[in-house]
């Protein structure tokens, strides 16, 4: 492993780019530190949520993670929007390819980190997705539809994101994803690949045994409302983002909302929440193994084990 302060990364280096992925409370953050730390690199994240600033404890940015005794590793694509307006794919991956291009030219590894698979397999793979403006008329009619009906579009026009896709956020996100899906289709772009920069990953996957995982997920979720998960969505409401965008933002702003709202009990909270973590992380895990399927070459890693991940990296770049 190069010290930080000594690396420069030469044009022709076998790998580019650096991914750290796996399911929610895996460790990616502290294993993709570490490696940042060790080859001098910088953390771009790949995380719907985490790009949302006031979302820090419910999205689990756990910044504090990017302190190493040699000083800050620099993050992007963290708090860069604001949570009343709507972040979309075609958004990230814009962000994606400024941030890429911006660590690349100053010599500097990008390490991506994070577990949402639709942005990660859109990045390493190519994937043009139109900037689709909203189609009011569209979207009454689909409102109009079942769940149920929306659920079985999705999954027959764009399979993998409707696996991707965490439907317990209402109608609202299936119809948003079917709009996009449907813009894709009509755009001939559903599924395509193009070329936007020239990367050559090498793909890390954290997996634990379920037992550990679930447990993982467990004492993670009671640290964050221990730091202050429920007074951090009551600021989001006092700011006046409304019930209906905290069911969108993701499964912790949901459930804690309507607990301050008086839906549920403190324990009844907790115990719909976690559940929800726990079909999330099934879901993360079905997806990163169908990107393996799918031609992305990964690396699987029992556990955040740093001795194994930094002997692959050494492999994978000499020097």
């Amino acid at each position: 492993m190069n010290e930080a302060d000594n690396i420069h990364l030469p044009a022709a280096l076998p790998r580019n780019l650096l991914v750290v992925c796996g399911a929610t409370a895996s460790g990616k953050t502290r294993l993709g530190v570490a490696l940042a730390r060790g080859y001098g690199g910088e953390i771009i994240s790949v995380d719907s949520r985490q790009v949302y600033r006031g979302l820090d404890i419910g999205s689990g940015k756990d910044l504090a993670e990017y302190e190493t005794p040699d000083g800050a590793i620099p993050y992007h694509l963290i708090d860069i929007s604001s949570p009343q307006q709507v972040y979309s794919l075609w958004n990230y991956l814009q962000d994606f390819d400024a941030a890429f291009a911006d660590i690349t030219a100053r010599g500097r590894l990008p390490v991506v980190v994070g577990g949402t698979g639709l942005y990660l397999e859109a990045v390493l793979r190519g994937y043009e997705v139109p900037q689709e403006p909203a189609d009011e008329g569209l979207r009454a009619e689909l409102m109009r539809q079942s769940p149920e009906q929306l659920e079985g579009r999705l999954r027959q026009l764009a399979p993998e994101r409707y696996r991707n896709l965490d439907t317990s956020g209402g109608k609202r996100r299936l119809v948003r994803a079917l709009e996009v899906a449907l813009a894709e289709a009509r755009a001939g772009t559903l599924g395509a690949a193009t070329v936007r920069a020239e990367l050559r990953p090498l793909v890390l996957t954290i997996r634990w045994d379920r037992a550990v995982l679930r447990q993982r997920v467990a004492t993670r979720l009671d640290e964050r409302l221990a730091a202050g998960l429920v007074e951090e969505v009551q600021k989001l409401l006092d700011a006046g983002i409304p019930i209906e965008r905290l069911d969108q933002l993701g499964m912790e702003f949901r459930h804690v909302g309507h607990y301050l709202l008086g839906d549920t009990t403190r324990e009844q909270m907790r115990t719909d929440l976690l559940q929800a973590i726990g079909q999330l992380v099934k879901r993360q895990d079905t997806y990163f193994r169908g990107m393996e399927r799918r031609g992305t070459p990964m690396h699987w890693l029992d556990g955040d084990d740093l001795a194994t991940a930094l002997a692959i990296v050494d492999e994978s770049m000499p020097g």
